[in-house]
Order: structure tokens, then C-alpha cells, then sequence
């Protein structure tokens, strides 16, 4: 194996001390410009890197930032939220030469395990946060750890008192409300129900994601609020939830399609659930959009080549990631603790939603012609 290049070799390389090149590549006083360039550049020539570990131990920064997702691994192979989110948080890491620690485990527990042990290892600066909860009690365990963090997405309500995780010795002061980065969901789900009420829809259902996510619950909220406004009761609009994956959003369409009284229009809170609702309607013999009309929370090229077309939800998931990313940058360098509003979504209609079929009337009871 080659061996890794050392302090002591680029000494011995530039003709200079070890302590002086110490000086030079930690940015500390003690050697001349000159010098510090020579120094520099002979390490750059060697391929020589800063020892993450060492670093750890002497109290300097790791240089990288995590992300931990805790959701069903099965539900994560075909969803492209998660691709394009991380795709955007790459970008400004990468600029900065900071690298992405990201695991994937079973639960929230899991997830708050794998905060501590990083903690006391001191294997990240920071942490992102996704799939905000209600009673979440992840930002009070970050807090108390003093572990920078950026949620990505509006922060469900705290974790109840006594449910919280407990204090860890030895930890740092609690750190400020933690920062975040977050889209309009209450709007957006605003803008489809006002699509499909002004194309006649009064028979709504939602194929909404997991139970207990914060963004799950405002979606459901801002539908149920919508529809209340409307005159139209949860016999007619209401949410049903999954676990995002194609198989569960098959399912729940079949059950719904299958009711006394189906709904004429689907809500489906992603990509990948709506396609799969699409070929449960073809399967059925459900025309779309004649007999039902189907919205995509988010677009992707699976809502694009489709047929027909899906209506979608758009939204810049990347920009997303790369707004987390220099907010949680920023936080790690000591800036203030703050809230981002991510670009509003936007509703793009195509050719799976038009108004609901015609309620036809038996012959006896139409009027003469005169």
C-alpha cells in the first residue's frame, strides 16, 4: 500500500522545521509568507491531507457534517425527493471541501443514537435534520449536546415534558432554538384543492406519507381546513396515510376506488405513489382524466413521461438542499441561529386533472324536448 505523505516529509521536502510547517497548515503565526507558500505548495505537490481524527482530538473542526434519515429503507429505492435533496446539499459541501456523513436507520431512537456517538467522537461539525415530528425530540437532544444543526423542514411541536431525551454528562451549554429551512406546505396544498374545487371536485382523498411528520400533518390540516370552508365535510374530502412506498399507494388507492362513492380527483403526497395510483385506475378501467382526476406532490420526470401527463406540484427540492447546506455552514462558523423560507411551490396543471364526469340523469326523468 502507498504510504501517506507526513508532516515529516514535507519538512524534509521544503527544507524547513517540523514545528514550521505545523505553523503553516494550521494558519497560525510563527513563519514568514513566503515560507507558508513554500510549505503549502510542497504539501499540495505530496497529496498531503489534515488527519480528520487528529484533528478531532486537538478540538479543530472534523470537516464534515451528517445526515441520518430515519424512515423504512424499503421506501427510499424509488422516491427521488431524497436524490435531488442531498444533490443540492452536495453542491455547497463540496465547495467548501466538506464531506457528507449520511446513515440510514430504523427510527427516531436509532437516529438519536447515532447523534451521540458522533458527538463523542467528534465525527461531524453539524447535522442536518429532515422529516421534522411532532413531538419530536430531536432538537432537544441536539441542543443539549451543542451539536450545530439545521432542520430541513418547519419544525413539528416540542417533545412533551418527560419524553425528551436526558441530559448527557459532560455535555455543552444548550445551544440556541435550532435553525431551519422550510417550504410552504399549508400553501401548497392550498393552491391544489383550489384547483380541483374550481374544476367542480367535491370528492377528494389524499394518499398522504407516514403518520407523525410534521409536514404530513400540516398537509392533511391545510386540506381539512380548505375543504371546511368549502361547505365540504371529511365524507367528501379527507386524508389517508401510507408509508410513501408504491405498494401502500396502490393499496390505499384500490380501497378508495372501491368505496360506495369513490372520490372523482387523488392527492398523492409523492411522485411515486401517484404513478402507482395511475396504474391502479388503468387496471380498474378508471379513465384519467375523465373519471379521475390525479395530482403529484412533486414532479419529477416520472410525473413527465407518464400517460397522461400528472399534474404536480414543482418546487426546486435541490435549492432546498443547497439552502440547508449554507445555513448550517454558516451556523457551524458561529453565525446566528435563524429561520430560511425556501422558494414557494407552484402548481403545474397537465392532463390528469379535469373536471369530474357529469352526474348523468335516468331517461324517465328528463324533461321533453319542446
Amino acid at each position: 500500500m502507498a504510504r501517506r505523505p507526513t508532516i515529516k516529509d514535507i519538512a524534509r521536502r521544503a527544507g524547513v522545521s517540523q514545528s514550521a510547517v505545523s505553523f503553516a497548515l494550521n494558519g497560525r503565526p510563527g513563519v514568514s509568507q513566503d515560507t507558508r507558500a513554500r510549505i503549502r505548495r510542497v504539501a499540495e505537490e505530496l497529496g498531503w491531507q489534515a488527519n480528520s481524527a487528529a484533528r478531532a482530538l486537538s478540538g479543530e473542526r472534523s470537516g464534515a457534517v451528517g445526515l441520518v434519515l430515519a424512515r423504512p429503507a424499503h421506501t427510499l429505492g424509488a422516491e427521488s425527493f431524497f436524490l435531488r435533496l442531498v444533490s443540492g446539499i452536495q453542491e455547497v459541501l463540496a465547495a467548501a471541501g466538506t464531506a457528507l456523513l449520511f446513515q440510514v436507520v430504523e427510527d427516531v431512537d436509532a437516529e438519536c443514537a447515532v447523534y451521540r456517538r458522533w458527538w463523542a467522537e467528534r465525527r461531524v461539525d453539524g447535522v442536518l435534520v429532515v422529516d421534522p415530528r411532532t413531538g419530536d425530540p430531536r432538537p432537544a437532544l441536539l441542543a443539549e449536546l451543542g451539536l450545530p444543526a439545521v432542520t430541513i423542514g418547519e419544525p413539528g411541536p416540542p417533545a412533551p415534558a418527560g419524553l425528551a431525551p436526558p441530559a448527557v454528562p459532560g455535555s455543552l451549554p444548550p445551544s440556541p432554538p435550532l435553525s431551519s429551512v422550510r417550504a410552504d406546505d399549508a400553501g401548497a396544498m392550498a393552491q391544489i384543492l383550489e384547483h380541483l374545487h374550481g374544476l367542480g371536485h367535491r370528492r377528494i382523498v389524499h394518499i398522504a406519507g407516514l403518520p407523525g411528520l410534521a409536514h404530513t400533518v400540516r398537509r392533511m390540516e391545510s386540506l381539512r381546513a380548505g375543504a371546511e370552508r368549502r361547505g365540504l365535510g371529511p365524507d367528501r374530502v379527507r386524508s389517508v396515510v401510507t408509508d410513501y412506498s408504491d405498494t401502500e399507494g396502490a393499496a390505499a388507492t384500490r380501497r378508495v376506488l372501491a368505496e360506495p362513492r369513490p372520490p372523482t380527483a387523488l392527492v398523492y403526497d409523492n411522485d411515486v405513489m401517484a404513478v402507482a395510483g395511475r396504474a391502479v385506475a388503468a387496471e380498474l378501467g378508471i379513465p384519467v382524466p375523465h373519471r379521475l382526476s390525479i395530482v403529484a406532490w412533486d414532479d419529477s420526470a416520472l410525473c413527465r413521461v407518464t400517460h397522461p401527463r400528472l399534474t404536480a406540484l414543482v418546487r426546486d427540492t435541490a435549492g432546498f438542499g443547497r439552502l440547508a447546506a449554507e445555513e448550517l455552514l454558516s451556523v457551524i462558523a458561529g453565525g446566528p441561529t435563524g429561520v430560511r423560507e425556501s422558494e414557494r411551490p407552484r402548481l403545474e396543471p397537465r392532463e390528469s386533472t379535469a373536471p369530474p364526469p357529469r352526474i348523468l340523469i335516468p331517461e324517465p326523468f328528463l324533461e321533453p324536448p319542446p
